[in-house]
């Protein structure tokens, strides 16, 4: 008897042991009327060098309109998203806009071997429509941090190296409106542009056109950590519009784009095989179903396998349904899904944590961005 006992509690000890962390509750970052804002929107996460997760976000002071005075604001996670510092203010515009936060991590600069964090952003002096119209200007600006996110440096304008306006270089282009991303943004980490920097963007390009159709996805890159900037061509499909982007595993770009004009009500793809130098060929995935609205894609990679992510509203007609897609072909198929929420749903990103675990940091019913975590179980369940 004493014997089974032994081996009865030496089993239940080992299946205890064996259990994975147990997840993070859903957490509310950010919640409309609270602190010194009235709106909250546009989500962004990254996993900084020390493993501590950043989750960035416009705080909209007066309203939940895209312009006026909003600030750039982020929290950060020392324990996998269980808790939270306090939102700590990284960019005020005075009275005026500060968004579109696209971070990324540099891991390959040889002058900060601890990992650079960048947050790239665009500052603004009219509404877009205003904008488009010619009746302002957008520009293009990061600050970094070598401390994991505890502090950050001073911005750094590179407008006039990645978007071509009236007042820079490449005048003629006449580009207009500008948004880096939003959404992380990535480094190449093999092949021949690894250490490559990537900011997804867009921008609008000359006098508006019906449904938006002067609008076109590009991206900027960096080689040399972000001394100098390149500019990849637009992509040639009118009223694409806000792009993330992601490495696959042979190496190439993918570009996954919101279409502004709806006439599609999926997302466009854009794949590029050399870092985003061209663009090999573009077409519209079926199987993600989108309205007019932002998303996000990641690679979330261990060393016994990886696969592709992509979040979003899963409707034709509204933002709502977040859902989990998932792809074990990069993209060619989406076998896997996962409801998040049925309710309200629009901007997202994604984060992986580690091994087990993947961060979804996304607005919920118009009123909130919560932070949820899954395990890749939660996604490969038929």
């Amino acid at each position: 008897m004493k014997k089974r006992f032994i081996i009865c509690a030496l089993s239940l000890l080992l299946t205890i042991s064996c259990q994975a962390p147990s997840k993070p509750s859903p957490t509310a970052l950010f919640e409309n009327g609270q602190g010194d804002y009235n709106c909250y929107r546009i989500p962004a996460i990254l996993k900084a060098p020390d493993g501590s997760l950043l989750a960035f976000a416009e705080g909209r002071r007066k309203s939940c309109s895209d312009f006026g005075d909003v600030d750039l604001l982020m929290r950060r996670s020392n324990d996998g998203g269980k808790t939270w510092d306090s939102a700590k203010l990284l960019v005020d515009n005075d009275t005026l806009q500060a968004g579109n936060p696209a971070p990324v991590v540099d891991f390959f600069d040889p002058e900060y071997p601890q990992g650079r964090v960048f947050l790239f952003y665009n500052t603004g002096n009219a509404s877009e429509n205003d904008v488009r119209n010619g009746k302002g200007t957008r520009e293009v600006s990061y600050i970094s941090s070598i401390d994991n996110g505890l502090s950050w440096s001073e911005p750094t304008e590179i407008t006039s190296s990645v978007h071509f306006n009236r007042n820079t270089v490449q005048a003629e282009k006449d580009w207009r409106t500008n948004a880096t991303t939003p959404g992380h943004a990535l480094q190449f980490k093999r092949g021949k542009y690894k250490g490559r920097i990537y900011i997804p963007a867009n921008h609008s390009a000359g006098p508006p056109q019906e449904k938006f159709n002067e609008y076109r996805a590009y991206g900027f890159y960096s080689d040399d950590h972000g001394k100098t900037w390149t500019v990849s061509p637009d992509i040639a499909i009118p009223s694409s519009n806000e792009a993330i982007g992601v490495e696959l595993p042979n190496g190439n770009l993918m570009l996954n784009i919101r279409e502004q004009n709806g006439d599609s009500k999926q997302r466009l793809v854009a794949i590029s095989n050399d870092g985003g130098a061209t663009w090999d060929r573009t077409y519209f995935d079926a199987e993600l179903i989108t309205p007019v609205c932002q998303s996000s894609i990641l690679l979330f990679e261990t060393e016994q396998r990886n696969f592709l992510i992509y979040s979003g509203p899963n409707s034709t007609s509204k933002r709502e349904k977040m859902t989990l897609k998932v792809s074990l072909d990069s993209g060619a198929t989406w076998t896997h899904k996962l409801e998040v929420h049925k309710g309200g749903a629009a901007y997202s990103d994604l984060v992986q944590i580690d091994k087990d675990h993947l961060g979804l940091f996304y607005e919920q019913d118009f009123k909130k961005m919560v932070f949820e975590v899954f395990t890749p179980e939660d996604l490969l369940l038929e």
